[in-house]
């Protein structure tokens, strides 16, 4: 079992709206991941950057956070419980945003709790175990 951080936690990270060390350190020993999806939406972010300056605070903060967590790929395990969770959520009518859910099938495939500030689009995946970070909000 691990924790995975969702890219909403991550971004309030990044403009110190969310402190992660405590997060963690609030998980102990446990082993960090991020889904490599989420992962390409951080780096969206770097590169989106309106400004030179912000560019490199973003690509500092994403480039540190991609050295010290493993980053689980989308490998054809993953795409499998990927394809079945998307076949039961869009028969309940409960389908979720497209990256959302390949965020959603690794953390369920590696079984990992997900860290997430979206938990209204994440309760509707059966199964998923959420961590609620708004304790580590600034406020």
């Amino acid at each position: 079992m691990g924790l995975m951080l969702d890219t909403s936690v991550l971004i309030a990270a990044e403009k110190q709206r969310l402190d992660l060390a405590r997060l963690l350190a609030a998980h102990g020993d446990e082993p960090v991941y991020l889904a490599a999806i989420a992962a390409a939406e951080l780096l969206h972010g770097m590169e989106r950057a309106d400004t030179p300056e912000r560019r490199q605070n973003r690509s500092r903060f994403v480039e540190s956070l991609l050295a010290a967590v493993t980053v689980m790929d989308f490998d054809l395990p993953v795409a499998r419980r990927h394809a079945a969770l998307w076949a039961e959520l869009e028969s309940a009518g409960r389908i979720i945003g497209a990256h959302d859910l390949q965020i959603a099938a690794t953390a369920l495939h590696h079984d990992c709790a997900l860290a997430t500030l979206n938990r209204t689009e994440f309760l509707r995946v059966p199964g998923l175990r959420l961590i609620d970070p708004t304790p580590y909000l600034a406020n």
